[in-house]
């Protein structure tokens, strides 16, 4: 018999480093399959929904019900701090087996954390705060304690370039909860946190589908989409003279930290930058390893290795909200899951479910686009946050100069002129901008494509464009201007930017915490 009258949960699990997922896994004399145990209250298991004595089928797609206990035992520690597990309630496991059901092969769709695949998240804010203030006011709820909602937020302001919204609902300050405080304690607690704030909020629709499952929300089922940082996948193909940087601890501030990026090596086209602190390798969290544990798990890549990295600024803001930005790495590689995985958890196909658009290889290009100024100017608006990197195209006038040029709405601002702007300012932007006289030429990508290019661990520069063509490089058709020159200038120029110089590795040091990898 098949699984059709039998519907098994899919519980994704994330632990923070140095925790567990906060349940048992046994088995036990007289009972079949593996069985969960000792839950704790609070813990990832619980609020997820799991329940004592629920079997686990499969982990991570692979099925394990017919595999030893030490088995699936290591396949659960092995799989790093983001786990998916197929669960089947006592009762239906046991009518399963009574009926002969083959448990390996599903036909009913799993619920994810009891709840649908695509549930609605709560959201991640970060402020930095300007001359006036935050730009948001909060009104509480007569005879209902802890219930804060947003108010006053206008257009610009750096709330709404934060991702705020009226009526949505604050949950934590700096990762602190604050459902069980009055008005007094919340608005004391803004005002020491200075001038930068991480808040987890929640609009209506959100907070009523956790509370319906009777789930507590919190900043581990948030998406980071509005975070102005988020740390960065680096793939690396290994040169015959290594990757080409040192890693070092420091013995002033724990972790692992790179260090003397060869220019031109595969660590430098990576993207990785001086002073990153590594934070996984392939996957696996190495928060909690030694510098020779690193090494070896580096080592033990063969020729290819991913390295999830953070630099200062971006550790600090998760730092400010409590927040592991490993949880986030690893929510962010399941957001997408390849074919053969999504088949294995026996999920919806993307042509039936509501999940966002995959971008095609040949579309993964950024655009190169020149801006002849108007008299009523380029026609769009740079957004982003005041003090904060990251910027991007908002309203884009119709038959303006930039909707002339190829700008949309939501691109992402990688250069102006030539420069790379992912690290400036919106006032760094904002002035070169108004430098660049009548003339703006800016390389740019839709953020479906920024996303999808940083989560592979892939630079955005002009070089993406291949051998540009008219379809990548986008020149505003203005009287006297000569476009086809144009670009088989920027052709030329992205091609002899391919030949990157490599430098030669140099001496080891006899510092034994300084390895060349």
């Amino acid at each position: 018999m098949d699984m059709s009258g039998y519907k098994p949960r899919l519980i994704s699990l994330t632990k923070r480093p140095g925790h567990t997922f906060g349940f048992y896994l046994r088995m036990e004399q007289g009972e079949d399959g593996h069985l969960i145990r000792c839950l704790d209250m609070g813990g990832p298991a619980e609020l997820a929904g799991m329940k004592d004595g629920d079997r686990l089928l499969r982990v991570n797609g692979k099925f394990v019900d017919g595999l030893c206990h030490s088995e699936v035992v290591d396949l659960v520690r092995n799989s790093g701090v983001t786990v998916a597990f197929h669960i089947l309630d006592e009762a239906s496991y046991k009518q399963a087996k009574t009926e002969g059901v083959n448990l390996s092969n599903p036909q009913s769709p799993s619920l994810a954390n009891g709840v649908a695949k695509h549930a609605p998240k709560p959201k991640l804010c970060y402020l930095i705060k300007s001359k006036s203030g935050y730009g948001f006011s909060l009104r509480s709820v007569k005879d209902e304690p802890g219930v804060f909602f947003v108010i006053d937020v206008l257009p610009g302001n750096v709330a709404h370039m934060a991702g705020v919204k009226v009526n949505d609902r604050l949950l934590e300050i700096n990762g602190e909860n604050v459902e069980d405080a009055s008005h007094d304690q919340v608005v004391d607690k803004i005002k020491s946190s200075g001038d930068k704030l991480m808040i987890l909020l929640a609009d209506e629709e959100t907070h009523e589908h956790y509370k319906s499952k009777l789930m507590k929300i919190g900043s581990w089922l948030a998406t980071i989409k509005y975070l102005p940082h988020k740390p960065r996948s680096i793939n690396m193909t290994k040169a015959s003279d290594g990757y080409g940087f040192l890693l070092r601890e420091d013995p002033k501030q724990s972790g692992h930290f790179m260090k003397n990026i060869d220019k031109g090596s595969p660590a430098d086209r990576g993207g990785m930058k001086e002073a990153d602190r590594l934070l996984a390798v392939d996957g696996k969290d190495v928060e909690k390893c030694s510098h020779e544990q690193v090494v070896d798990m580096i080592g033990q890549s063969g020729n290819k290795c991913n390295l999830l990295v953070i630099d200062k600024e971006t550790d600090q803001m998760f730092k400010l909200g409590k927040v592991s930005p490993i949880v986030f790495y690893e929510d962010k590689k399941t957001s997408n899951l390849p074919p053969s995985y999504s088949e294995a958890l026996n999920l919806p196909t993307p042509g039936n479910s509501s999940v966002r658009p995959q971008v095609t290889k040949e579309e993964l290009k950024p655009k190169l686009c020149t801006l002849e100024k108007a008299s009523a100017g380029y026609g769009f608006h740079l957004n982003g946050i005041q003090g904060v990197c990251g910027q991007y195209i908002h309203e884009v006038v119709k038959g303006g100069a930039a909707d002339r040029a190829g700008l949309e709405d939501d691109d992402i601002l990688v250069e102006v002129n030539g420069v790379n702007v992912e690290k400036s300012t919106h006032e760094e932007v904002v002035e070169m901008i108004k430098r660049s006289d009548s003339r703006l030429e800016m390389l740019v990508a839709s953020r479906s494509v920024y996303d999808q290019l940083t989560t592979e661990g892939v630079t955005v520069t002009r070089l993406l464009l291949g051998n540009t063509s008219y379809a990548q490089v986008h020149h505003e058709d203005s009287p006297g201007s000569n476009s086809k020159a144009r670009q088989e200038d920027n052709a030329k120029a992205a091609s002899s930017n391919k030949a990157v110089r490599e430098r030669k590795s140099s001496s080891s040091s006899e510092d034994s915490v300084d390895v060349r990898l």
